[in-house]
This record gives structure tokens, C-alpha cells and sequence, in this order.
């Protein structure tokens, strides 16, 4: 197994999306509530400020670089990292893999007919898939214990969670062992992009790094903060990081 890294705050492990499979299968396979992330440029400026999702992310058993942006400063850096592992492409693939595997996905997030829609979906493109559950993520903390007893209820194999950061990491730590669900991974946004609710940018722009681009040019307002201050706040990380290797 290839040796994880640790840098900008952050443990990493520099697998392909192949290698990210054949791990996630394993966690799987050994029934025990293990809770997977993601981290980008947004993550890692989010962990600088927040020590408990800092402690999330650095005690997860697999750690995955969903943006180009942590692929390059992890090479400037001296680390070998083969490539991306976005959330979106890796929820895709999971969900093939429950298909041939039999393993049993639940949906957990997102307005309940964008939910409804991605159940559907999938279950149209493969007709194999035993879906464990699904529900919106709209709800009040009182109605969480009620919630992880649904899922736990489910025998769900896989939980996908489609909130923000850090709100997904935060609840999913708090509630992972009364789930008891094998594998959990947060997928962001990306039930409303399977749903058609937004775009994701062109495979030119995801492959040259330039998708946050994209997201600001469609929601420019909500967006700003977090890529033109929050991109300048990374690169000033990774500088930092770098000067103290020299010194």
C-alpha cells in the first residue's frame, strides 16, 4: 500500500481512482463504521481554522485529493501523487461497484426530489442496484437520533452524504458508530449535479484545474469568497510550507 503523506495540515494518501477503489471495496468488507474525505484548497483553508475537522480528517482511514490544486502543491512540495480523486467521479464509480458487488448504497442529503431523482437515475442505469434508503437533508438537530436510527435500520454497506463542508465531516463523526454503516463519504454538491440542478464544468476545465473557475462564473456571489480570497489564502499555505522544508 502506497505510504500516506502528510502536508498543509493535512494526512493524504496518493492513490489512483483504481487503487481508491480496491481500498474503499476493503473497508467494506471489514463491517467497521470508517468515515472517508476529500480535501481541496476550500478543505484545507477550513482545517487551518477548525481543529475538530482538522482531528476528522487526519483519523480517516482514507483520504482522497478531490482537487487539482492539491495535486500540484503536493508535487511542489516533493510528494508523488498520481492524480485527482474527485467526490463526484469516485460517488459514480462506488455506485457501479455496489451494483456488481452487491453492496447496498443510502442517499442522505439534498431537497427531496433531487434525492428521488438520483435514486432513480441510478437505479435506472443499473437495474442490479439495492438501494438501502434515501432521504432528504433537511432537518433539525433533535431529528438526527432518529435519522442514524433509519440508516443503522437500513443495513446500508455504503452512506453517501451530500451536505456542505463541514457540516457532512462534523455530522457524520458524531453519528458514524450508532449508524454502523461500513463506509461513509461525503459527495458535496454533487447529488444536484446527477440531478441536472447545476453544471459541472467541462472535461477541459476539470483537467487543467480550472473548475473553481467554472463554479464562480455561476454563482459568482456565494462563490467569491471561497475561490478568489480562499485560493490566494491556500497559496500563501503552500509557501509557507515550503519556506519552513528550506529552512
Amino acid at each position: 500500500m502506497e505510504k500516506r503523506i502528510h502536508l498543509l495540515g493535512s494526512n493524504l494518501d496518493p492513490l489512483t481512482m483504481e487503487k481508491t477503489l480496491l481500498r474503499i471495496e476493503q473497508l467494506i468488507l471489514e463491517k467497521k463504521p470508517s468515515q472517508h474525505v476529500v480535501i481541496n484548497a476550500s478543505k484545507i483553508n477550513l482545517m487551518a481554522e477548525n481543529e475538530e475537522l482538522r482531528a476528522i480528517v487526519n483519523n480517516s482511514p482514507l483520504v482522497n485529493a478531490d482537487g487539482q490544486s492539491v495535486v500540484w502543491a503536493a508535487r511542489f512540495l516533493g510528494y508523488e501523487v498520481p492524480e485527482r480523486v474527485t467526490g463526484i467521479d469516485l460517488f459514480e464509480k462506488l455506485v457501479a461497484l455496489a451494483a456488481s458487488k452487491g453492496f447496498r448504497p443510502y442517499y442522505f442529503g439534498a431537497t427531496e426530489d433531487v434525492v428521488q431523482h438520483v435514486v432513480k437515475k441510478h437505479q435506472q442505469a443499473y437495474p442490479e442496484l439495492d438501494v438501502a434508503g434515501y432521504r432528504n437533508g433537511y432537518f433539525d438537530d433533535a431529528e438526527s437520533v432518529q435519522i442514524e436510527k433509519e440508516i443503522r435500520e437500513s443495513h446500508a454497506d455504503i452512506l453517501f452524504v451530500a451536505f456542505s463542508s463541514p457540516q457532512k465531516e462534523l455530522w457524520v463523526n458524531a453519528h458514524k458508530e450508532a449508524m454502523q454503516v461500513p463506509f461513509v463519504m461525503g459527495v458535496g454538491g454533487s447529488f444536484d449535479v446527477i440531478a441536472g440542478k447545476t453544471k459541472r464544468a467541462p472535461r477541459w476545465m476539470q483537467k487543467t484545474g480550472l473548475e473553481w473557475f467554472f463554479r464562480l462564473i455561476q454563482e459568482p456571489k456565494r462563490m467569491f469568497k471561497r475561490y478568489l480570497i480562499g485560493n490566494y489564502r491556500f497559496i500563501r499555505h503552500v509557501f509557507q510550507e515550503k519556506r519552513k522544508r528550506s529552512v
